[in-house]
């Protein structure tokens, strides 16, 4: 898949054995797959470029996506299910959650029914239109919980993109990043792609991640290609995913 004329490659020629820890291939309960059939084509899609190895993350957004860890472990369940029907054993799926910071968030932190990632993750998000109000006193509850914050897709809120010292300030907060691959080009827009670039190459990323929802984005990560010099700062982050989520 490489690119001959041009310094640029193909991303997807540097994610064999990658571990994806934010993805929406669980079917039935959010906006990603609908249906056991589309997350088995998710998931052969993936393996054709060499990723086996998941950490499904559904939305738990109150009003909208309500999920439990009860339901989210049956859509689990129906998937594995399918995995073992269809003999596919190289390929590895666990279950956490993508948790909206919302006025429902504390609550559930509280009642333990949020979805870890390896017991000591809590993969978080913010609306994309403002900021959670709550957000600061969300991640004190969150540490005094003893798990550590990723804030996932941080390129993606609009609303920080004239503001890096507020990155810099969740940082400091003991907040981790996660970058959707999809930003590295223009799927979200060119200042999503320049956000994420900048977070990059100031080495404020911690893990990376695809969120991808359908075989749409799916199609546009495996055309997706990246210069060498953001693939020099990119190369150790999909290492440290790989390391931390194996």
């Amino acid at each position: 898949m490489f690119h001959i004329f041009s310094k640029k490659r193909f991303l997807v020629d540097y994610l064999d054995s990658f571990v994806d820890i934010h993805n929406h291939i669980l079917p039935g309960i959010d906006d990603g797959a609908k249906t056991v059939e589309d997350s088995m084509a998710l998931i052969r899609g993936f393996s054709s470029i060499g990723v086996h190895k998941f950490v499904a993350t559904p939305h738990i957004m109150h009003n909208y996506y309500d999920n439990k860890p009860e339901n989210i472990q049956k859509s689990l369940i129906l998937l594995k299910n399918e995995l073992l029907k269809n003999e596919l054993k190289n390929v590895s799926v666990e279950a956490s959650a993508e948790h909206m910071i919302d006025d429902n968030f504390e609550a559930i932190l509280e009642k333990g029914e949020v979805m870890s990632l390896r017991k000591d993750y809590l993969l978080i998000e913010m609306s994309y239109l403002q900021p959670s109000i709550n957000f600061d006193e969300a991640i004190q509850k969150i540490a005094s919980k003893r798990y550590f914050p990723i804030l996932a897709h941080p390129e993606r809120y609009v609303y920080l993109h004239n503001n890096f010292a507020k990155y810099e300030r969740y940082k400091r907060q003991g907040v981790l990043f996660q970058m959707n691959l999809l930003s590295l080009g223009e799927f979200y827009g060119k200042d999503v792609q320049k956000t994420a670039f900048q977070l990059l190459n100031h080495g404020l990323i911690d893990f990376v991640g695809s969120d991808v929802h359908n075989l749409r984005q799916l199609n546009h990560l495996k055309e997706l290609t990246v210069t060498n010099k953001i693939l020099k700062s990119l190369l150790p982050v999909i290492e440290r995913t790989i390391y931390n989520f194996y």
